[in-house]
């Protein structure tokens, strides 16, 4: 029987790039899908988008705003997902203090482009002893300079008018993995501790010594949990 394939939902800014270690690590085994949600600005639409992409049965797995989305996916169409994996993410509705910086940001990549956006917003987002990996650095900024301002103003729009999913957690049925960096402090592992409390039977993983980049940051433990929730 062939192995489950993989959808792999992306956050902001990001495409497939997040993704190419597990892709490297899992890409051969199974069936991979990783969704383009550049240009939509709700995420009801780019859980729809990635339920129209994905095949009929999949393994989902979502880091940050692609976890907002897997959830959107799991409101929609629990009997298509055989297991969940939400990485660095929340579920919390939108909270007054997140607008203005949001916003903020917004302004900066539409008055001073992509790049200034990078050097403002990427590096709160390592761990201290991964800015000043050339390599990886260099690697997200890449992804995200690919993306436009406009691209960018759709996906925060998405993000401020999100609905609140906290309701969908206890409903999740599949094996459940919850993982983040230690040190993430945009979804740090207090937030995911909750998350992982409110689904029944879920596996929570903190890594060490990582952000909120942690596909990147720590590819070897993320796909050891990815291969332990895969049944692998």
């Amino acid at each position: 029987m062939p192995a489950t394939p993989l959808l792999f939902l992306s956050g902001l800014l990001c495409d497939r790039t997040v993704w190419e270690p597990q892709i490297a690590a899992f890409g051969s085994s199974r069936a991979i899908v990783v969704p383009d949600f550049w240009g939509l600005d709700s995420f009801e639409a780019m859980a729809e988008a990635a339920l129209a992409e994905a095949p009929q049965r999949f393994a989902l797995a979502g880091h940050s705003m692609g976890g907002r989305v897997a959830l959107e996916v799991m409101r929609r169409a629990p009997e298509r997902v055989e297991r969940l994996a939400l990485l660095s993410c929340g579920v919390h509705p939108v909270r007054p203090a997140e607008v203005g910086p949001r916003r903020a940001l917004v302004e900066i990549a539409e008055r001073e482009g992509m790049k200034a956006l990078v050097r403002t917003w990427l590096p709160p987002m390592l761990h201290p002893r991964h800015r000043e990996d050339a390599a990886l650095v260099g690697t997200i900024e890449a992804m995200w300079c690919r993306a436009t301002p406009e691209i960018f103003a759709r996906q925060i729009h998405a993000a401020l008018t999100r609905r609140d999913l906290t309701a969908v957690l206890p409903t999740i049925a599949c094996p459940t993995l919850v993982l983040c960096g230690a040190e993430d402090p945009w979804s740090p592992p207090a937030q995911h501790e909750e998350i992982a409390a409110a689904i029944p039977g879920a596996h929570l993983v903190v890594v060490p010594e990582s952000g909120h980049m942690v596909t990147l940051e720590a590819p070897e433990q993320v796909n050891a949990a990815l291969q332990r929730w895969l049944g692998d």
